[in-house]
């Protein structure tokens, strides 16, 4: 119990990576505060938290705005008194060629995909400072790591929370807080579906003929799991990863490795 007493908000924790960090965590020792905007999704996670023998708190929230992070926030410390962790999980995935980008695509993918990691992670800073200590860890992706022909302002925004990850941790080093994320690679999640539908049509596949094409591509042989993110994110956050800090972990199966 690594994480016993402690408090971990996980953003879209609903499903997917999300719901996998929020159990790994739970399991780990701490309470979680579900952050996610789909009612249903947040309580089934919330239920199955508590389930863990950990305290929960399902919070509706818009990841895209400042003010809705900021009252999550304030919801975290009202019943809980403290914050010690926080995963930035929530994030949208579509495909379009780069001449097919429009204006909308681009900053749904950037609003909740960076702009509300900065957010989110400037709302616990406070906390965090106060306590002089605090553990973030983001959602990132291969994908911010290499390029792609069909997917550019999600690998933009990828790239984007790398950035963010080794600036914050410079940032606020000296007042006692990790920030590092995490690079999946081809998980098997709600997400993945998008983007086998997504990337299928631009290449006139099916998606099932998308999904087993990539799968062979990965050095190790299988698709990832959430659970493969889920205990990287596990190991961030607790005693063990104390000395690390600004990095940006692949865990994809050697994909990157491989080129």
């Amino acid at each position: 119990m690594e994480l016993q007493e402690q408090v971990a908000i996980v953003t879209g924790a609903g499903r997917g990576i999300g719901r996998a960090a929020a159990l790994e965590l739970a399991r780990m020792g701490a309470d979680i505060v579900v952050a996610e905007l789909e009612q249903a999704n947040a309580e089934r996670t919330a239920t199955e938290v508590r389930g863990c023998g950990r305290r929960a708190l399902a919070v509706p929230t818009d990841v895209t705005s400042r003010n809705a992070l900021s009252a999550m926030v304030e919801q975290t410390r009202d019943e809980f008194g403290r914050i010690d962790i926080l995963v930035n999980n929530a994030g949208i995935y579509r495909a379009a060629t780069t001449l097919e980008v429009t204006e909308e695509h681009w900053d749904a993918i950037m609003n909740i995909n960076a702009k509300a990691v900065f957010f989110a992670t400037q709302a616990v800073l406070p906390t965090m400072i106060e306590q002089k200590r605090g553990v973030i860890v983001s959602l990132a992706s291969m994908a911010g790591k290499i390029g792609s022909p069909n997917n550019l302002p999600y690998n933009a925004s990828k790239a984007a929370v790398i950035s963010m990850t080794k600036s914050f941790a410079v940032a606020h080093a000296g007042d006692g807080i990790r920030v590092n994320c995490v690079c999946p690679g081809f998980v098997e999640t709600d997400m993945w579906a998008a983007v086998a539908r997504g990337q299928s049509a631009l290449l006139n596949q099916s998606p099932e003929e998308f999904t087993r094409r990539q799968a062979r591509r990965i050095p190790l042989g299988r698709m990832e799991r959430a659970e493969d993110v889920a205990n990287v994110i596990g190991f961030l956050v607790s005693p063990r990863a104390d000395y690390m800090t600004g990095q940006a972990l692949s865990v994809d199966g050697g994909l990157v490795m491989h080129g």
